[in-house]
């Protein structure tokens, strides 16, 4: 089993995607506070030491970078260019509209969706060059503070 912790940084907030690399299955999938991003990753190397971190290159990535390389061994730097504009096509994949949804404007099922997990599932699927699954247990939250 080959875990790896897919990080979207932001200034406020952070999307973070726990997935198995064999499998190819996402078991967990949050938005974090920027501020608790460090003590998280923490927490996820103790509990499991065998994760390998991957991190966006864009937004504030510079302030992430220098302190998970001294928490946590061989971090990727991974390019996330237009990562969030993408997530918003992956949703409907994930989450397709069903029924007479389907005939309403898709932007209105999105508007307050916290969309920073699924910008780094799209970061981590195109590093890996794999399209990862939804595991059936998975653990979601919108948001962690």
């Amino acid at each position: 089993m080959s875990i790896i912790l897919a990080i979207d940084p932001g200034i406020s907030k952070c999307g973070v995607i726990v997935a198995d690399l064999t499998e190819k299955k996402v078991y967990e999938a949050v938005v974090i506070n920027s501020c608790l991003l460090l003590k998280y990753v923490k927490k996820k190397y103790q509990d499991q030491k065998n994760i390998q971190c991957l991190i966006g290159n864009g937004t504030s990535s510079e302030i992430y970078i220098n302190d998970l390389n001294q928490m946590v061994p061989n971090v990727i730097i991974a390019e996330e260019k237009n990562s969030t504009f993408r997530a918003k096509q992956r949703y409907f994949e994930i989450f397709p509209l069903l029924g007479i949804k389907c005939f309403l404007p898709r932007e209105i099922f999105i508007l307050n969706k916290n969309l920073d997990a699924l910008a780094a599932l799209i970061i981590m699927e195109d590093y890996f060059q794999v399209k990862f699954d939804f595991s059936k247990k998975i653990k979601t939250k919108t948001w962690l503070k």
